[in-house]
């Protein structure tokens, strides 16, 4: 959705981008999303989420939400033209983003010497598993493998009385997204004031150290009062199931100092602030099941989650739904705000996905364009950026330097 009429915020930036999977795309989409005109390189063999399911049409969903509106090249980087080719669309870049394991991009002859060479006002970004630095360089990493690492993994199974296993959404990858285009972004104000192009090294592993909120908990080694929940602690907060089965979270720790009341006068049960087993923080962590057991009675008689919210709220607590996805992008909310957009499917139908999340009162932000197949762009990129005419551009494909996939041609 256009949510503004005065042009796109990064109208004009151009984005060269060599990432593959998550890490990379979803921070490159939310660029092209701000108006970023985003070139997505590929070598011969693809990004390998074009082999995921489910597909339409030759395109796979996964890489159409993370890659829609960007153009598409597809270069054989493995060759000397296929180099020389990339490092010059890279000097007709303001950034140039990869998420290859270090030292990669510095074999192929694309790292940042080589590129800042040709083009000393690029932005040149790289996100890893544990940064371009230290001993644990040339480690492989993918999302599951950060989490357990970072303490992540550890944290939700401890909370699940030990039952660890991996997260099924990949916080890793889209957290270093959001963190990588924040300091792209950065940069490019940077740039503006002082002419300078810069080097960015996210770390995934770093990143998910940084959004973890519970990280100074984790290393406070002094006391804490007992009449505290040490770091709010939302974990502990109740999940409860209404009288016709639909399940709701409130947001905030029965035990806790205050809103222990709120839960009280909530459940219209004053009695309980006298009750012996719930007199203070320590008294009611000790007894914290049958406070929960209290709840879960409570909620039981309320007629739905509705009706758990409303006499929640009422208190000052605030309450959600458990839903699906399906079910949230299928609310009046989600319709009002426009969450989830329609996009081109390439056959004459349309795909569902998530939408930016920002509005500008002035600007045009959000989903623009279609999914491209590989090297769909090829011949207008190179044209465009680097002049080549029909002639040298038929020698590329000839020679396999330039290669596409799209359905139904050879």
């Amino acid at each position: 959705m256009d949510t503004g009429s005065g042009g796109r915020p990064l109208d004009g930036v151009r984005v060269l981008d060599l990432t593959r999977v998550l890490s990379g795309p979803h921070c490159t989409r939310m660029l092209c999303d701000l108006g970023a005109d985003v070139i997505k390189v590929e070598p011969p063999d693809g990004d390998m989420t074009r082999f995921a399911n489910p597909r339409v049409n030759g395109l796979s969903t996964y890489f159409v939400q993370q890659n829609v509106g960007k153009r598409n090249v597809s270069l054989d980087t493995s060759t000397p033209e296929g180099v020389e080719l990339l490092l010059e669309l890279a000097a007709r870049c303001d950034v140039m983003i990869e998420n290859f394991r270090p030292g990669v991009a510095d074999r192929m002859g694309i790292g940042y010497e080589a590129v800042s060479a040709r083009n000393p006002t690029v932005i040149y970004a790289s996100i890893s598993g544990y940064g371009q630095t230290g001993p644990w360089v040339h480690r492989r990493a993918y999302a599951p493998v950060i989490g357990a690492e970072s303490g992540a993994t550890k944290t939700t199974g401890d909370a699940r009385g030990g039952q660890y296993a991996n997260d099924p959404l990949s916080h890793a990858d889209v957290y270093t997204a959001k963190e990588c285009a924040a300091a792209i972004l950065a940069a490019l104000f940077q740039r503006e004031r002082t002419g300078r192009g810069d080097r960015i090294d996210v770390a995934m592993a770093q990143v998910m150290l940084y959004v973890n909120e519970h990280v100074h908990d984790a290393l406070w080694d002094r006391d804490v009062p007992a009449d505290w929940i040490r770091s709010f602690q939302p974990g502990d907060y109740p999940v409860l199931v209404a009288a016709n089965g639909e399940v709701a979270i409130i947001s905030g720790h029965p035990a806790e100092r205050g809103t222990f009341d709120r839960f009280v006068h909530t459940m219209g049960r004053p009695e309980l602030l006298d009750d012996d087993r719930f007199r203070d923080v320590p008294s009611r962590l000790t007894n914290i099941d049958a406070l929960m057991a209290e709840l879960a009675d409570w909620a039981s008689h309320m007629h739905d989650a509705h009706a758990i919210e409303e006499a929640a709220s009422h208190h000052g607590l605030a309450t959600g739904r458990l839903r699906s996805v399906r079910d949230v992008c299928d609310t009046d909310w989600a319709a009002e705000r426009h969450v989830v957009v329609e996009v081109s499917d390439r056959g004459g139908g349309a795909l569902r996905i998530p939408n930016a999340p920002w509005r500008f009162a002035g600007s045009e932000v959000g989903v623009r364009g279609e999914a491209r197949y590989r090297g769909e762009d090829n011949h207008e990129v190179l044209r465009e950026l680097l002049g080549l005419d029909d002639e040298r551009l038929a020698a590329l494909d000839a020679s396999g330097v330039l290669s596409q996939r799209i359905p139904g041609r050879p």
